[in-house]
C-alpha cells in the first residue's frame, strides 16, 4: 500500500512569516561561516568602485588572505604613493564593508 505525505505544521522547521532574501542569505552566510569569504570577493570584485578607475586600472593583482591585502601594482609611482597610505586604504576597505575585514596591505 502507498504511503502519502502529509505536511504537518507543528513539525515544520520553518519560522512562520516572512523573511526578507537580504536577512536570509545573512543568516546562511553565517551559519555557513562563509561570510568572510564573501566579504573578501567583494572586496576584489568592486576594488574600481572602492579606489576608483585611476587606481583599479593600473592594479595587477587584488587578494586578501589571513587579513591582510596583497596589490600588485603597474605603475612604480603609483605604488609608492599607496604605501605612505596604506592607513588610508585600510580604512576604505573597512568603512565600506562594515567591519574590520583588513589589518595590513602588502605590495608585491
Amino acid at each position: 500500500m502507498a504511503q502519502h505525505y502529509r505536511f504537518d505544521k507543528e513539525k515544520a522547521s520553518r519560522r512562520p512569516g516572512i523573511t526578507p532574501l537580504k536577512e536570509a542569505i545573512d543568516q546562511m552566510l553565517e551559519k555557513y561561516r562563509l561570510r568572510n569569504r564573501f566579504d573578501q570577493s567583494y572586496v576584489v570584485a568592486h576594488w574600481d568602485k572602492i579606489m576608483g578607475s585611476a587606481i583599479a586600472s593600473r592594479t595587477k593583482t587584488v587578494y586578501i588572505k589571513e587579513r591582510t591585502l596583497f596589490l600588485q601594482i603597474e605603475s612604480a609611482p603609483l605604488r609608492n604613493e599607496l604605501v605612505r597610505a596604506k592607513s588610508k586604504i585600510i580604512e576604505l576597505i573597512n568603512r565600506e564593508m562594515g567591519t574590520s575585514l583588513v589589518e595590513d596591505v602588502v605590495f608585491i
